[in-house]
């Protein structure tokens, strides 16, 4: 249920209105950003919400069932707050977003919250950002349970996997970098493709704290692509911890990790192919 003062509710009454939105965004890093479409800064709550990135917003679209509230904000990249690398880095994923609507000339009448979800599809260009709000009921929405599936559905190293991945990291500096998204490290002893999968975690220079999945590895040069680019150049001397990874098979998970005690699929199901030619 939604409350709003008196003041802003006779406001919002009146024939004329000085009404203003503010967008107060929460990162999951706990980092607070607030952004208006005034023309002038607004501080509310103790919160700064600059107008120097001006944003314009879509309609907000809410219903009384188990739709999923949305709409979508765009905005110029001219805050120091927004930088495209950032985006591209997934700094903004799924930062908790919230919709007020104020009175700009009496900023004590309150505010009145039009919408408050997760951010979802970011789209970015050379100078402006597409932002997508989903409601909170896009929880509701998601699928939960298990598939009947050959692969196993756990990850590497969580609690129905079991594996510690503690002995299994490693650490090393780049040697050589041909791009964000290929680089080497001459250190590497294991076999071609032994972190195919894995996850490697910068520890230090640009992207110091950032993580990307690991496409393919060789021991030959101790090669590594990923499979995004990272969202800040690489250099050589970039220092990294590096897991292996698992391709989800069950001969992967016997031969590799000795795990298939806990493996999390259906290798011996039947597939399509064996339901088709008869036979069962």
């Amino acid at each position: 249920m939604r409350t709003i003062s008196a003041g802003l509710e006779a406001h919002l009454a009146g024939e004329v209105t000085t009404l203003a939105t503010l967008w107060k965004v929460t990162r999951v890093d706990g980092q607070v950003y607030g952004f208006t479409d005034h023309d002038q800064d607004l501080n509310v709550g103790g919160i700064t919400y600059e107008a120097a990135t001006g944003y314009t917003r879509s309609a907000v679209r809410a219903s009384l069932g188990l739709a999923v509230d949305n709409l979508e904000v765009q905005g110029m990249l001219d805050s120091s707050a927004i930088a495209v690398d950032d985006i591209r880095g997934g700094l903004w994923d799924y930062a908790v977003v919230e919709v007020f609507l104020c009175n700009w000339a009496d900023l004590a009448q309150g505010t009145l919250v039009l919408v408050k979800g997760k951010l979802g599809q970011i789209r970015d260009g050379r100078s402006r950002f597409v932002a997508e709000l989903r409601g909170m009921g896009q929880h509701l929405a998601q699928p939960f349970g298990r598939l009947y599936t050959p692969a196993c559905d756990a990850d590497l190293g969580d609690a129905r996997c079991g594996i510690n991945l503690g002995p299994l990291t490693v650490t090393g500096t780049l040697t050589g970098v041909t791009s964000k998204r290929v680089f080497a490290d001459t250190a590497r002893t294991e076999a071609d493709g032994y972190f195919d999968h894995g996850e490697i975690t910068f520890t230090s220079g640009n992207n110091n704290g950032l993580s990307m999945e690991v496409k393919t590895h060789l021991l030959s040069g101790g090669a590594l692509t990923l499979q995004l680019p990272m969202p800040f150049a690489l250099q050589a001397g970039d220092a990294y911890s590096l897991t292996p990874g698992c391709d989800k098979s069950f001969a992967t998970c016997v031969a590799k990790f000795a795990n298939g005690v806990n493996f999390q699929g259906f290798p011996h199901l039947p597939g399509l192919d064996r339901l088709i030619g008869g036979g069962l």
